[in-house]
């Protein structure tokens, strides 16, 4: 593991969770640990890529010789993974939310009879938005959680041709950027949990305000319980 055959790569990584808040106490997540995503980052960087890994919050140390963007919900990830293209290879293992909430209440939610509706809309797809960039990685990677009829499922997951036909017209391969040592910034509203551990730098990763765009089921499953794992490639 310890040759350098990815270098002059530079791979863009997205793990962990996302936070979509309900109000200033609450919010809906899953159980993701992120240490998938990182493992990935981790094992790029000692075979010599430059790897720029767009964490949900996660408590796990920065990699050595990654550069780590902290976001917490599901449109700051995809306006920092956005932000961060061009890249030679882009690995999605976040559990990205398929929804968030249409508003969140400015004070905390009290409780008022014996019911309570919340109206979610979907969130970007990220996958999805990253194939159909212009210039496109090479190669792009991602993976489908279930619970059930896992092949069947997966399959209806794949991205839509228009996507394929997208990438098809895009540039193969983008310019590599070389990273020197581990670095990590913050994306602004984004979870303060923090591993003592990790560096942590200036909060410049850039946000997009929450919206409402179609997207599809997209991201990994938390460690408890464990569903089985689909990957899927993009190539």
């Amino acid at each position: 593991m310890s040759a350098a055959t990815l270098h002059g790569r530079r791979l863009l990584v997205s793990a962990g969770p996302t936070y979509e808040d309900l109000d200033p106490v609450r919010f809906l997540g899953n159980r993701s640990s992120g240490k998938m995503g990182f493992a990935i980052a981790a094992a790029a960087a000692r075979r010599g890529a430059a790897v720029v890994l767009v964490a949900g919050p996660a408590a796990l140390a920065t990699p050595p010789g990654v550069t780590r963007i902290d976001v917490r919900s599901a449109a700051q990830m995809h306006a920092a993974v956005l932000a961060a293209l061009p890249a030679d290879v882009y690995i999605g293992a976040a559990a990205v939310a398929d929804y968030t909430p249409r508003q969140v209440a400015a004070g905390k939610i009290k409780k008022h009879g014996a019911r309570l509706t919340l109206e979610l809309v979907r969130t970007a797809d990220i996958l999805a938005d990253v194939a159909a960039h212009s210039p496109r990685p090479a190669l792009v990677v991602g993976f489908a959680a279930e619970t059930e009829d896992v092949a069947a499922n997966a399959r209806a997951a794949a991205l839509p041709s228009r996507y394929f036909r997208a990438s098809a017209r895009a540039d193969a391969r983008s310019g590599a950027t070389p990273v020197a040592n581990a670095t990590r910034t913050t994306a602004p509203g984004a979870s303060r949990m923090r591993s003592r551990s990790a560096p942590i730098g200036s909060r410049t990763a850039p946000v997009v305000p929450d919206s409402a765009r179609p997207s599809r089921t997209i991201g990994l499953a938390g460690e408890r319980p464990r569903p089985m794992k689909r990957m899927r490639s993009v190539s």
